[in-house]
């Protein structure tokens, strides 16, 4: 929601006045759905400032965060290698288990295809 297609402010809505007609809406009705809806507005503006203060603070941080290993980088010795995570390794040693899997039915499927011609023709 783009703030700028804002229309409305709580203050508008509390000094909007209707015109009343021969058989219009209840006065009174309409002025508390008013009061509730100013309520509401209120409650986003409240809200919009604060995640605009946390917006701001966390950018604030991340950028001394980013200064922060920027420095840190430059003084490692740049031959480490970073190692692999934990779950790095367990993909690879997964990864590892079905290729050697697939291998082993390949190479089951060789012997049924080349055995399995010499035992049929035994057994006639």
């Amino acid at each position: 929601m783009a703030l700028a297609n804002i229309q409305l402010t709580q203050k508008d809505i509390f000094e909007k006045n209707f015109k009343t007609g021969m058989r219009g809406y209840n006065q009174d009705e309409v002025d508390e759905y008013l009061d509730k809806i100013i309520q509401d507005y209120e409650t986003f503006q409240k809200e919009i400032d604060r995640l605009k203060s946390e917006n701001e603070r966390l950018r604030q941080q991340q950028s001394s965060n980013d200064t922060t290993r920027s420095s840190r980088s430059a003084q490692q010795p740049k031959e480490q290698a970073p190692q692999p995570a934990a779950p790095v390794r367990e993909r690879e040693t997964q990864m590892n288990h079905q290729v050697n899997y697939d291998i082993l039915k390949r190479l089951s499927n060789l012997e049924k295809a080349v055995f399995g011609k010499k035992f049929a023709e035994n057994d006639v």
